[in-house]
C-alpha cells in the first residue's frame, strides 16, 4: 500500500470506497476509535491558511487520543534556509504523520518522498484530495450511491478542488459535467486523466460552457469560491464579470432534480458563485454537513495511512 495521499487517483476505486465506509464507521462510533491515535503526532504544515483543514485535523487527532502540532511555513526556514528534504528527514523522527497545505505540488511531493511517515495533501495548486473524501462521504449520506449520478460543477474550473472532484467522482461511477467560461477550463492533463479514470471506471466527463446542459436533471451542483487565496484585488472586478453567467442560482437549481442537492466545500462568499438564496436554502444546501465531514474523513484517511483501522 502506498505511503501517502497526495492525490484520489494515486489510489483505486476500491481503496477510495473503503475509506469513505470507515469515515462513516468514524463518524457514527466515534467512542469506537477514541484510543486509536494514542501518543501519536501529527505534524501540520501550513503556507495556506485554512479554518477548517486545521481544526478538523486537530479536533480529529485529539478526539483519537492524539496530538497535532500546527507549523507556519511563512516563518519558518523551510524551503530557504533548510531544504524540505532536510525537513522530511528531521520531521519524521519527531512526528508519526504529517499534512502539508501548501501552494506547489512539487514542494508537497517532494517532503513525501523524503518523509518517512505517511504525508497527506492538505491542499496544493493540483490537488485537494481530503475534501473530495468529505464530498464524498456527503454525497454517500445523501444520495445513498454513486453510480449513475449527475454530478455537475459550475465556475472557476481551473483549480485543485475541480481536478480532484473530476477524478473521485468519475472513479465512483458518476457522470460528471464540469461548466464554466472558457477562460477558466480544466488544464488538458487534468482532463486526460480523468477521461483516462472514467473509462477505466465506468464514469463519463462532459466539459462544456452550457449551463441549461449541464445543470438539466443534475443530482448534485457544486460551486467554489472565485477569489482563491492567489487572486489580487486587481482582478476582482475582470473575473467576476467573466464568471457571473456561471453563477448558481435558484433558477438554475430549478433545472435540477427535486431532490438534488447543494455543495460548496467554503468559505463561500454570497452574491459570487452562489446567490444567498441558495447556500442558505434548507432543502437543497448541504454545505454545513459537507463542512462538518471534514472531521470524519480526515480522521479516516489518517487512521488508514498508518494502518491502524
Amino acid at each position: 500500500m502506498k505511503k501517502d495521499l497526495l492525490k484520489i487517483s494515486d489510489y483505486d476505486a476500491k481503496w477510495l470506497s473503503s475509506v469513505i465506509e470507515l469515515a462513516e464507521d468514524v463518524k457514527n462510533n466515534k467512542e469506537k476509535y477514541e484510543n486509536h491515535m494514542h501518543r501519536k503526532t501529527l505534524l501540520m504544515f501550513f503556507e495556506k491558511p485554512s479554518l477548517r483543514t486545521r481544526v478538523s485535523f486537530e479536533t480529529g487527532m485529539t478526539q483519537m487520543g492524539g496530538h497535532a502540532i500546527y507549523y507556519d511555513i511563512s516563518t519558518s526556514p523551510m524551503g530557504k534556509k533548510e531544504t524540505i528534504k532536510d525537513t522530511a528527514i528531521v520531521a519524521s523522527r519527531y512526528a508519526d504523520i504529517m499534512m502539508a497545505r501548501m501552494y506547489k505540488n512539487e514542494d508537497v511531493r517532494e517532503l513525501a518522498e523524503n518523509a518517512t511517515v505517511p504525508v497527506i495533501n492538505g491542499l496544493d495548486d493540483l490537488a485537494h484530495p481530503t475534501q473530495i473524501v468529505a464530498d464524498l462521504l456527503t454525497i454517500k449520506e445523501k444520495k445513498g450511491k454513486f453510480k449513475g449520478l449527475k454530478f455537475v460543477y459550475a465556475g472557476d474550473c481551473e483549480n485543485n478542488v475541480t481536478y480532484s472532484l473530476m477524478e473521485g467522482c468519475v472513479m465512483l461511477g458518476m457522470d460528471v459535467y464540469i461548466v464554466g467560461p472558457k477562460e477558466m477550463m480544466p488544464k488538458k492533463d487534468a482532463v486526460e486523466l480523468t477521461e483516462k479514470l472514467a473509462s477505466q471506471y465506468g464514469g463519463k466527463l462532459t466539459v462544456t460552457n452550457d449551463m441549461e446542459q449541464a445543470f438539466k436533471d443534475a443530482d448534485i451542483v457544486y460551486t467554489d469560491s472565485w477569489m482563491s487565496y492567489h487572486i489580487s484585488k486587481d482582478e476582482k472586478d475582470a473575473r467576476l464579470k467573466v464568471l457571473m453567467p456561471y453563477q448558481v442560482t435558484t433558477n438554475m437549481m430549478d433545472k435540477t432534480k427535486d431532490d438534488s442537492i447543494f455543495m460548496n466545500c467554503l468559505p463561500a462568499m454570497r452574491g459570487h458563485e452562489q446567490t444567498a438564496e441558495v447556500i442558505d436554502d434548507e432543502k437543497h444546501s448541504v454545505v454545513f454537513d459537507e463542512a462538518e465531514n471534514r472531521l470524519h474523513a480526515h480522521k479516516a484517511i489518517m487512521l488508514r495511512l498508518m494502518g491502524l483501522a
